[in-house]
């Protein structure tokens, strides 16, 4: 099963976000687990995902977190503004099986 986590501040603001991507998936008949963590957390729980999305208010961390996926293979990817605060779950999950193809 495929694996995607966003990650955020605190692990919360995404939460909603999450529920309305694991709808979607649950809509198109797709296997994938959706989390949310704190960034903070993201390099203990990097080898178990995927996909990385990061929610737009920690885009600061791409590029360390990118450092350490790439050997891991793991795509990292920032959350669209309008998609996050809008809470576009079917664009972000769009996003993410887009990074996983």
């Amino acid at each position: 099963m495929k694996k995607i986590m966003l990650c955020c501040a605190a692990g919360m603001s995404t939460s909603m976000l999450v529920q309305k991507m694991r709808n979607e998936a649950t809509k198109r008949s797709l296997e994938i687990e959706i989390d949310a963590i704190p960034v903070s957390e993201i390099e203990g729980q990097l080898r178990h995902a995927d996909v990385v999305l990061l929610g737009p208010q920690v885009q600061y961390e791409l590029q360390r977190l990118t450092e350490l996926s790439t050997p891991l293979g793991k795509p990292v990817a920032v959350i669209d503004m309008m998609d996050y605060g809008t809470m576009r779950g079917d664009r972000v999950l769009d996003k993410a099986l887009a990074l996983m193809a």
